[in-house]
């Protein structure tokens, strides 16, 4: 996590998680998290190929120029991409994961820009995951960003982690502390499960480098 506002969210959602699979919607407080409230948004989960966002700061819509509420966070993506991120949130929603992506987005050929962001469960009515809480954000902002949001973005890579060193198991009880919890204090780290796709011939470029 190389972003400010990426390492802010992650500390708050861990602090609040005590231990659990995931913190309670209601337990989350933008205040605690106003430094990066702006390029953070929330996510609802209606199946597996809809996630509309409830929420979204004002940094993220600028971003994508225009008003995300309502919107479904898997349109506009290729096929490709569209079928790795129904994966990831699905073992979000399904496994307690937490996704972090890192994503190329742009206007077109001569406006591109590197962005990272992570998606982190949230639970919600009876105990399920049906929120994600995520934050998007950009090592620099160009110019050109003022006037030309971005149109489109590219999945470049992502990696599932699992924050207690395994995947969640659906009869284990979703509300209490795991023994293994005792370790989530620290930054993410440790045992980790790698998922990592290069889309297109530009993403096949960078991991030659």
């Amino acid at each position: 996590m190389k972003q400010q506002s990426i390492r802010t969210l992650f500390g708050y959602w861990n602090k609040v998680r005590a231990g659990r699979l995931a913190p309670h919607r209601l337990e989350i407080e933008p205040s605690r998290i106003a430094g990066a409230l702006a390029e953070t948004f929330m996510l609802e989960r209606f199946g597996a190929t809809s996630y509309s966002y409830r929420l979204a700061g004002t940094r993220v819509c600028e971003l994508f120029g225009c008003e995300l509420r309502g919107r479904n966070f898997l349109e506009g993506w290729s096929k490709e991409d569209r079928d790795v991120l129904e994966r990831d949130l699905a073992a979000i929603c399904e496994a307690g994961a937490i996704a972090l992506l890192t994503l190329e987005g742009g206007d077109g050929p001569r406006h591109r820009l590197e962005l990272e962001a992570i998606l982190l469960p949230l639970m919600y009515a009876g105990n399920k995951i049906t929120r994600i809480l995520g934050a998007i954000s950009a090592a620099c902002a160009p110019m050109w960003l003022a006037t030309q949001p971005l149109r489109r973005c590219q999945l470049l890579r992502h990696e599932l982690v699992w924050p207690d060193g395994r995947p969640y198991r659906a009869q284990e009880g979703a509300g209490q502390p795991r023994e293994v919890a005792k370790r989530s204090g620290a930054p993410i780290a440790g045992s980790r499960h790698h998922l990592r796709v290069l889309q297109g011939g530009r993403s096949e470029e960078k991991r030659k480098d």
